[in-house]
């Protein structure tokens, strides 16, 4: 008696705490599915901007053109150098200097240190990127603060697009590289991916109080319903039920 007392309450526990959990883990199970499923839809290369957004092009240097030798450039930049990239930029060929205090850009052809690219000079690196339709007119800020829109590195140029899909670039200070670009589909997508993660301010943490709860409950509630599975399982309960005839039999 003792024995089946103890299953029986183990039974409702396992009952009520599989009923509550149902109703909240199904919730946010619906925003799991219903966000996983929106991103899916989405082309990644959409989210990206990519067709409203060439990032990805690169010029080669012209042949014939005396680049200074890279001793000329390390003179220049005072600071020990970790890598040196030689590229085209604004139609000039630089030299993209990573030292332990930053990255500097410094002209290729004379070894001599460039200031950080300018708003106008930003506005032009977003603009000879542009692939939309037409040539939107464009507004430029100069951003200082991580937003849940750019998480780069900071400063940089922001490039504001008056096109349908409110397209962002943002041209990193002291590269002058593209560094990220928003659309509006972009948006969309960050929009269900904070839901999905569960992190609704930032949108890129993973280790949310919120997503670790949940997902104890979401462990929870399947052990919950294993139980009750084992004490409703067919052949158990006909086999309960046999007992129990039996016994009312012997008694009478």
């Amino acid at each position: 008696m003792v024995l089946k007392s103890a299953k029986l309450r183990l039974h409702l526990l396992a009952s009520r705490t599989h009923k509550w959990l149902a109703i909240i883990i199904g919730a946010q199970l619906l925003l799991w599915f219903t966000s996983g499923a929106l991103m899916s839809f989405l082309p990644i290369d959409r989210v990206h901007g990519d067709h409203l957004v060439d990032r990805k092009a690169v010029t080669a240097i012209p042949t014939g053109i005396a680049l200074a030798p890279p001793s000329a450039i390390v003179a220049a930049s005072g600071a020990p150098i970790e890598a040196i990239t030689y590229r085209m930029w604004l139609g000039r060929p630089v030299a993209e200097v990573a030292t332990a205090e930053g990255t500097h850009l410094f002209d290729a052809m004379t070894g001599a240190a460039l200031p950080a690219p300018t708003a106008r000079q930003a506005e032009a690196i977003a603009s000879a990127a542009w692939r939309g339709s037409g040539r939107p007119a464009a507004t430029v800020e100069r951003i200082e603060r991580i937003s849940p829109e750019y998480r780069g590195a900071l400063p940089a140029w922001r490039i504001a697009f008056a096109d349908p899909d409110s397209t962002r670039v943002f041209v990193a200070s002291d590269t002058g590289r593209i560094a990220a670009v928003r659309t509006g589909t972009w948006r969309l997508y960050d929009f269900f991916w904070g839901l999905h993660i569960m992190d609704w301010t930032n949108h890129e943490n993973f280790n949310t109080p919120w997503l670790l709860a949940f997902a104890i409950g979401g462990l929870t509630f399947w052990l919950g319903g294993a139980v009750l599975l084992y004490f409703r399982w067919p052949k158990r309960r006909r086999r309960n039920a046999g007992g129990q005839h039996k016994l009312e039999k012997g008694n009478a």
